[in-house]
């Protein structure tokens, strides 16, 4: 049995060198550079509608990178829905490109300087799995930001991590071990939610089928979603929100 063993030894050395160039293939790539998300601060809804202060923290996508304008970002989405329903939303996005769970610490400090806001969306995780980020960590962090936000009174809803094996900027068999490890996140994320206090939304499961058949929910990075593709998550954040925001009038 001693040539069946080589044998798989070398196929396990051989499926890590390939993961490795894979891997070293994806990371010296070009993505869309995160000053290329449009401003997403605004006042939405008619002038006498009711009052509502919405803040969005986040990485890159919670900026929207990857989207034409403001319109089609997450952020402006959610607030142009609820301004729909007769709100007046007063919009401000604090995410930043490139962020990790870790670095919510100072999303949130920003979130509340000033009027607090009523509603936090929060959508991150996709860097924690690319940098192998621990669950454990990305649990802790997760937790202790949401619990600083409700301690404000401020309701929260988390996107968790997308679907990482949709992302065409990694080949066969990246991909997989991405989707693997967004996994991972997300299930730590959801944890983190539910112990603090917030409302978990899962991206993967409610969007993932989708950007999985269809390759216009991904910007021209093959990465970041596109215009399609944020309209998929806001739509699947939306009912959320909406409760959050039900929830925030009936205490005012």
């Amino acid at each position: 049995m001693w040539w069946l063993t080589g044998r798989i030894l070398a196929a396990g050395v051989l499926g890590l060198a390939v993961l490795g160039a894979q891997a070293i293939a994806a990371a010296t790539r070009s993505y869309l550079p995160g000053d290329s998300a449009p401003p997403i601060d605004g006042t939405f809804g008619p002038a006498g509608g009711r009052p509502l202060r919405l803040a969005v923290l986040g990485d890159s996508t919670a900026a929207g990178v990857g989207a034409p304008g403001r319109p089609d970002t997450v952020a402006a989405r959610l607030a142009t829905a609820l301004a729909e329903d007769g709100w007046r939303v007063t919009l401000h996005g604090v995410a930043v490109s490139n962020a990790r769970t870790g670095d919510l610490g100072g999303q949130v400090s920003r979130a509340l300087t000033g009027a607090w806001p009523d509603i936090a969306v929060i959508v991150v995780g996709a860097n924690d799995a690319t940098s192998l980020s621990r669950p454990s960590t990305v649990e802790h962090d997760l937790a202790a930001a949401i619990t600083r936000l409700r301690s404000a009174r401020v309701r929260v809803v988390v996107g968790t991590c997308p679907d990482m094996g949709t992302i065409r900027a990694f080949a066969h068999p990246l991909r997989e071990l991405a989707g693997w490890r967004g996994r991972q996140i997300a299930a730590a994320q959801a944890r983190a939610v539910r112990r603090a206090g917030g409302v978990a939304v899962d991206l993967a499961a409610t969007t993932g089928p989708v950007f999985r058949a269809d390759p216009g929910t991904l910007s021209p990075d093959l990465f970041h979603p596109s215009a399609d593709g944020y309209r998929l998550w806001a739509a699947a954040l939306l009912p959320a929100v909406q409760d959050a925001a039900s929830a925030s009038s009936s205490i005012a």
